[in-house]
């Protein structure tokens, strides 16, 4: 049975789900629905209980070329349940119509996986020109002491972290009040590393929505009171992720950044996190990352160097797919992409 899921009801299924992700949750749809997005929750249930959903995002794309239909880490479902799975598509062929979607653009929370990806393609997904989030991340294992943890990591690393603390660097959860210096920080940094950052109403929206819930939050490092570095962790489940962080130029070399995510993950640990997910790295195996992230500086190559230092292991997820409602007009999409440069 199709159900419109009450905000309680979805958040429980997805907190419940071994593949239920923040983006998934009740408030990432609210989140995007300030920011040119229309959020919009399909359930399957069955005994009264919520079995499969999806949270779907939808955008009017370019060239009035209709909307694009948008599953950021989801469905959340078991795939191997066909009935489910049957059902829950089903029950989105009224929203996609409503919203005259051309196509519905899924990015599993799953690992690559021929198998999966031959599922996926049973079902009528074909693979995307485009992803929206990082295919490949590193997550580190914190289901351990402190020790463990930072003996997991390069020797380095555990220095730096150390550093920051002999250095007089303060980590503490940022108010509402540190915000515009953490925007002038982002700014700062997207500048400086030529990769997009969101508006300074985004990330307040996001420290309203997500912080008094204990589903997020936000650290800034301070040197004699001035921030000089700050990071955003997100919580759901037994997983956390940091999606974004920020730093000056202004004392980089009191090792803010590694104080900052040693925060993140005690964060974590105080909720019962056992993954901290570093969110991004670049789409390389892990032979290419380590023979060329010292030369390299495009892309997120920076951040691998910084990210491979905290241990953990290389993931790599499906990807993005997508399932072709208007075939002629989908194919005006993809032209579009190509001419922009936007198949990356």
């Amino acid at each position: 049975m199709i159900i419109q899921p009450t905000s309680t009801q979805w958040d429980a299924f997805v907190a419940s789900q071994p593949h239920g992700h923040i983006l998934q949750t009740w408030t990432w749809g609210v989140l995007k629905s300030h920011f040119g997005w229309t959020a919009d929750r399909v359930a399957v249930t069955r005994d009264d209980q919520i079995v499969a959903g999806a949270l779907v995002l939808f955008r009017p794309l370019p060239l009035r070329l209709g909307t694009l239909a948008y599953i950021p880490k989801g469905p959340v479902l078991d795939f191997d349940d066909d009935e489910a799975v049957s059902e829950l598509l089903q029950g989105l062929e009224r929203p996609l119509k409503r919203n005259r979607s051309i196509l519905v653009k899924v990015e599993p929370d799953r690992v690559d996986d021929p198998v999966f990806v031959a599922r996926l393609a049973g079902l009528g997904f074909r693979p995307s020109l485009q992803t929206v989030q990082p295919p490949r991340t590193i997550v580190i294992d914190i289901a351990h002491r402190d020790d463990e943890i930072l003996a997991a990591m390069h020797q380095k690393t555990r220095y730096n972290i150390r550093l920051a603390a002999k250095k007089d660097v303060i980590v503490r959860e940022a108010q509402a009040t540190d915000l515009p210096a953490f925007n002038a920080l982002m700014q700062a940094t997207g500048e400086r590393d030529d990769f997009f950052v969101h508006s300074a109403e985004y990330y307040a929206a996001a420290y309203r929505l997500f912080v008094p819930t204990d589903q997020a939050k936000l650290f800034v490092a301070t040197y004699q009171e001035q921030i000089i570095a700050g990071i955003f962790v997100f919580a759901q489940g037994d997983r956390a992720w940091y999606f974004y962080g920020a730093s000056g130029e202004a004392e980089r070399q009191r090792m803010p950044n590694h104080a900052l995510q040693w925060a993140g993950i005690q964060w974590a640990r105080s909720l019962g996190c056992r993954e901290y997910d570093l969110w991004g790295v670049p789409d390389e195996d892990e032979a290419t990352l380590e023979a060329q992230y010292l030369e390299r500086h495009d892309d997120l190559w920076g951040v691998y160097r910084f990210k491979r230092g905290f241990g953990g292991k290389l993931v790599r997820f499906a990807g993005a797919f997508d399932r072709v409602y208007d075939p002629l007009l989908y194919k005006a999409y993809e032209l579009y992409l190509k001419s922009r440069g936007r198949t990356e």
